[in-house]
C-alpha cells in the first residue's frame, strides 16, 4: 500500500516570525497521524530554519526548486548538494510558475529531476495541463509527454524514487478544483502510462493531487483510489487547515 504523502507548497511566502509559528503548529497534527507523511517545501533562505524547528518531529521538509548544477558560477541558485545538507527529503521540479515563468522546458526538468536524485534528494515531479489544453481535452497527452522527457533521461526505474504531482494549471491559485473523478481520471492516465513500461514502479509510486487542495476538496479527492495525498498550495500556509488535510489523507 502506498503512504499517503500531504506537502505544503509555500511558494513565495515567509517571514522568520511565520515559519516558526508555522512548524510549530504542525508538529502535533504530524505525530498524530503516523500513517501520513507530512513534508513542507519552503523558500531556498528558510530551509535552515525549517531544519532546525523540525528536528525531533515527524514533519519531513524539501525545497522548492533545484539547479541542475551542484556548484559553479551560477549566481543565485541553489544546487541539490546545498540542499541536502540542511537535511531535506524532497525537492519540487517542474512546478508550473517554474515553466511559465521561468521558462523550464520538458527536458530542464528532466535535468533538474536528475540532479536531485543524484544528491539523495526525492524529487517531486510537477506535471499539468493549462486551461486551453484542458479544453482541448489534450491533458492526456500533455501529462505523457512530461513524463516521458523524465523517462528518456532518467529511466522509468528511477520513479522507485520519485514522487509526481499532478497540477492541472487551470486550477492553481484560481479557487478551483478539479472534480474527484476529472483527477482520478488523470492520476489513472498517469500510472497506467507509467506500468506501460514498468507495472510494479507504476503501482508503488505516490501521485499527488496539487490544484488548489484545501480541507474542503480534500477527503474526497483523497477517497480517490490513484490519489495518494495532494500538494498543497496557499492552504499549507495556514495550520487548521494543513491539519485537516493530513487528517484527510489517513488511512
Amino acid at each position: 500500500m502506498r503512504k499517503p504523502l500531504v506537502m505544503g507548497n509555500w511558494k513565495l511566502n515567509g517571514t522568520k516570525e511565520s515559519v516558526t509559528s508555522l512548524v510549530n503548529a504542525l508538529k502535533e497534527p504530524a505525530a498524530q497521524s503516523p500513517s501520513v507523511e507530512v513534508a513542507v517545501c519552503a523558500p531556498a533562505i528558510f530551509i535552515g530554519l525549517v531544519e532546525s524547528l523540525a528536528k525531533d518531529t515527524a514533519i519531513k521538509y524539501g525545497s522548492e526548486d533545484v539547479d541542475v548544477h551542484t556548484k559553479g558560477a551560477f549566481t543565485g541558485e541553489n544546487s541539490p548538494e546545498m540542499i541536502k545538507e540542511f537535511g531535506c527529503k524532497y525537492a519540487i521540479v517542474g512546478h508550473s510558475e517554474r515553466r511559465a515563468y521561468h521558462n523550464e522546458t520538458n527536458e530542464v526538468v528532466a535535468a533538474k529531476y536528475k540532479a536531485a536524485q543524484e544528491s539523495g534528494l526525492i524529487p517531486v515531479l510537477c506535471i499539468g495541463e493549462s486551461l486551453e489544453q484542458f479544453e482541448a481535452k489534450q491533458t492526456a497527452d500533455v501529462v505523457k509527454t512530461q513524463l516521458q522527457a523524465v523517462i528518456d533521461m532518467n529511466g522509468i526505474k528511477s520513479f522507485e524514487n520519485a514522487v509526481i504531482a499532478y497540477e492541472p494549471i487551470w486550477a492553481i491559485g484560481t479557487g478551483k478544483t478539479a472534480t474527484p473523478e476529472i483527477a482520478q481520471d488523470v492520476h489513472a492516465t498517469i500510472r497506467s502510462f507509467l506500468a506501460s513500461f514498468d507495472a510494479a514502479v507504476a503501482d508503488k509510486v505516490q501521485i499527488l493531487y496539487g490544484g488548489s487542495c484545501n480541507a474542503k476538496t480534500a477527503p474526497d479527492l483523497f477517497k480517490q483510489p490513484d490519489i495518494d495525498g495532494g500538494l498543497v498550495g496557499g492552504a499549507s500556509l495556514k495550520p487548521l487547515d494543513f491539519a485537516a488535510i493530513i487528517k484527510a489523507a489517513e488511512v
